[in-house]
């Protein structure tokens, strides 16, 4: 069970998110709050795993979220908030928040994100990276200040998405075999290359092979791969 805590001070997003993570039966609400003094009280009292903030919210702030990365490093942290510009989303990754995902995303990117953070993966909607390039801002500085040098985490989701990829398969087809959204698995594609650094299918593909997640036999003996 993941226990979540929901920080946000307007009532109708705070009953939105609580409708949908709710659908999800592996996660419970244990706390919604609506300032950094509700919050502290909150996770002073209930075990969280995961922490859902607008904290562009009045009454939050970035040094609180800053002040509990550093004392509770099992707790992980998902900024939910409207149209951000990208320098203000950037600095709130290096306050600490692990993923970053907007208000007017997919259902099933809000569950993903929950679910790939509490995991130990950085998840970020579809809607978020595209803010990104757009504003062409360096994918170095979505580092948290403090972050170590631990390898890229890809998630179980990610990967057998990386293994349907490598084998031919359209984000359509995929999203059928996972019962995912078509958005959903297109985000998941996103994330992953941010992950790789990479830009392209055929790296995602390079990839797959190197980590005998598809033999490479597939490619050797297709005949798109014969040259004459």
């Amino acid at each position: 069970m993941i226990n979540i805590v929901i920080a946000d001070d307007n009532f109708l997003v705070r009953a939105g998110l609580r409708s949908v993570v709710t659908q999800c039966e592996d996660f419970q609400v244990v706390a919604e709050v609506t300032c950094d003094a509700e919050l502290n009280d909150a996770l002073a009292v209930f075990t969280a795993d995961v922490v859902m903030m607008d904290y562009t919210s009045p009454g939050f702030t970035l040094n609180n979220v800053n002040r509990w990365v550093k004392k509770s490093p099992h707790l992980k942290w998902v900024a939910i908030t409207g149209n951000e510009n990208g320098s203000v989303m950037v600095g709130a990754l290096r306050s600490g928040f692990q993923s970053y995902i907007r208000k007017d995303c997919d259902f099933h990117e809000i569950i993903d994100s929950i679910k790939e953070t509490h995991h130990g993966a950085r998840f970020f909607c579809g809607k978020v990276l595209d803010q990104i390039r757009r504003e062409n801002i360096n994918v170095a500085d979505l580092q948290i200040l403090e972050a170590d040098c631990n390898a890229v985490v890809i998630s179980d989701r990610e990967l057998e998405v990386i293994r349907y990829i490598a084998e031919g398969y359209t984000n359509g087809e995929i999203a059928e075999r996972l019962f995912l959204s078509q958005h959903t698995v297109n985000t998941h594609r996103k994330n992953i290359m941010q992950k790789l650094g990479v830009n392209n299918t055929a790296s995602i593909v390079m990839y797959a092979v190197k980590t005998k997640l598809v033999s490479p036999n597939k490619f050797l003996f297709s005949t798109d791969s014969v040259v004459v």
